[in-house]
């Protein structure tokens, strides 16, 4: 198996192809107990016209539809954002082993940031969490989309 930093390269390839799309550039990919990606996917609610097509679904529903099955036992999602409330609780109903993401999500993050509902009594399934990795990179990707998208709004453009 490859490192931690590997993958969330291959999440920040996907999260460039969201940008390129002109979505907020988020990606994922999941990975396999062997260490094979089996899903990924990138923020596209915009042009899907999906309030859920969230990077994380986006590479869940991968996943579940190459392996027949949503349920995603021993498996890892690499994502370059904090997770919020809606893929925090779809990866607890996948029963993902692990989660790693890059940079912190102050505003909606929902492993660490504002609230932990991996840590909840109520699961009867835990979710290995660790942040920070390619954390400056993946802040650096986004904040330069929102500036863009700022000074574009400034320029009337």
């Amino acid at each position: 198996m490859r490192s931690d930093e590997y993958y969330m390269h291959r999440a920040m390839d996907q999260a460039r192809l969201a940008l390129v799309e002109g979505e907020v550039p988020v990606g994922a990919v999941v990975v396999d107990p062997l260490g094979e990606i089996i899903g990924s996917g990138y923020n596209a609610p915009v042009g899907h016209h999906d309030p859920s097509a969230h990077a994380e679904i986006m590479a869940l529903r991968d996943a579940g539809k190459r392996l027949g099955n949503y349920r995603l036992d021993g498996c890892t999602l690499f994502v370059t954002l904090e997770p919020c409330l809606m893929c925090s609780g779809a990866m607890i109903h996948a029963r993902l082993m692990r989660v790693v993401y890059g940079a912190a999500e102050p505003h909606t993050g929902m492993v660490e940031s504002k609230a932990n509902l991996f840590a909840q009594p109520w699961y009867n399934h835990r979710v290995e969490v660790r942040g920070g990795v390619l954390a400056v990179r993946s802040a650096r990707l986004l904040t330069s989309f929102f500036s863009q998208r700022r000074n574009a709004t400034l320029d009337g453009t």
